[in-house]
């Protein structure tokens, strides 16, 4: 019984120290793609996320950003019912319009989940930009953004990202970053405006055990759940829609 009791000690250990080691190795190699000063300064610019007033004398240094990046890549979260974003999303969202404002890229690629026909967040993230006057030429739709990894790879595959800037709040931004970088996309992160939400505790366990599982598939590498013909980011965003 000892014995048993021995071995059954040394795999915990093993498993906690495989759990925590993939999850540091992502946050670390993330982190170092996540531009923290352009974040907090766009925090510091208006009270709330997208109320910025952008002048010339306040304009931040985006020098930590890709030069000339394809896009600002917006990963999806929740939408209610009625077809609105939820906090974490619009939060999302106003940092992104936030670079665009700015000059960071001239497109937008907003990718989440529309796998079934009555949930369908990137129609809700589309009316919300086009809603703060962005373009609708320069706004592309990626509606099998099933998963963090799943966004990433299908904006190299069928979108022809090569450079991004990802836009996610802080958390989860090590995980897109880490993911991006090791599919060979020149990526760099600005963080949603730095705030908190109802289940934040559970998120941060459950983003733990993503960050593994994100490991794992950046080394084998398997495709999304659907690819699909090639949608140039470089054109008009209404082909995508």
């Amino acid at each position: 019984m000892k014995k048993i009791l021995k071995w059954l000690l040394l795999i915990i250990i093993l498993c906690a120290a495989a759990v925590f080691g993939m999850n540091a190795a992502v946050v670390s190699a993330g982190g170092s793609l996540l531009d923290r000063e352009l974040s907090e300064a766009l925090d510091a610019m208006g009270e709330e996320a997208g109320s910025i007033n952008i002048k010339e004398e306040n304009v931040p240094d985006l020098s930590g950003l890709p030069a000339d990046a394809d896009c600002i890549l917006v990963l999806g979260a929740g939408v209610y019912a009625d077809g609105t974003p939820t906090p974490m999303l619009r939060d999302r969202l106003d940092r992104g319009i936030e670079l665009y404002r700015l000059g960071a890229s001239g497109k937008i690629l907003l990718t989440g989940d529309n796998g079934q026909v009555e949930y369908n967040e990137v129609e809700a993230m589309k009316n919300y930009v086009l809603a703060a006057g962005v373009p609708a030429e320069d706004v592309f739709l990626d509606h099998a953004g099933f998963s963090t990894y799943e966004s990433m790879f299908r904006a190299g595959a069928v979108f022809n990202v090569r450079s991004a800037i990802v836009v996610t709040q802080r958390y989860h931004e090590y995980r897109a970053l880490y993911i991006g970088k090791r599919l060979g996309l020149d990526v760099a992160g600005v963080a949603a405006a730095d705030i908190g939400y109802s289940g934040d505790a559970f998120r941060g366990v459950r983003e733990i055990l993503a960050r593994d599982k994100d490991f794992l598939q950046c080394i084998f590498k398997p495709d999304p759940t659907f690819l699909g013909d090639v949608i140039d980011i470089h054109g008009d965003g209404h082909a995508s829609w």
